[in-house]
């Protein structure tokens, strides 16, 4: 499957999430991100995985020029949502030398979807740990704070 097949499907699976999350259920790290639009000034909405590592809670850009990651640069603030509850967040970028680390936490960590996945949308080179490590200057992390 092409990078644009790719995204045709998970733009219908996005919205499967967020119907779901909305509803009430929740199922593995997936939250809802919604922040201000940098340009619109409205609000935004995009399913996105929180994942836990290292005693820290991040966020990781899984596709190139996505939205969200240049409207949460410009707001800083988001609202995280996990079924029916909500809480404010500050969500801080994490410097490109520092996410080397934490990519290769995440890959060894995650099923192998998530490491193919970085390379299915054209991020990394290879799927491995290193490979998906070598892209962090391509591939945005937040770390999220309390707000």
């Amino acid at each position: 499957m092409n990078a644009d097949s790719y995204r045709r499907v998970v733009n219908i699976f996005s919205k499967v999430v967020v119907g779901l999350q909305r509803g009430g259920v929740v199922f593995g790290p997936m939250q809802l991100l919604t922040v201000k639009g940098r340009r619109s000034g409205q609000l935004r909405t995009s399913p996105i995985a929180v994942n836990e590592l290292n005693g820290g809670r991040y966020i990781f850009q899984a596709y190139p020029k996505a939205a969200w990651v240049a409207n949460v640069r410009a707001a800083g603030s988001v609202t995280l949502t996990r079924g029916r509850k909500s809480s404010r967040a500050r969500l801080v970028e994490v410097p490109v030398d520092e996410r080397g680390s934490l990519l290769r936490e995440l890959v060894t960590t995650s099923p192998a979807s998530v490491g193919n996945r970085f390379v299915t949308t054209g991020l990394a080179d290879a799927p491995t740990p290193d490979g998906v490590a070598a892209a962090a200057g391509r591939i945005a992390v937040f770390r999220v704070d309390p707000a």
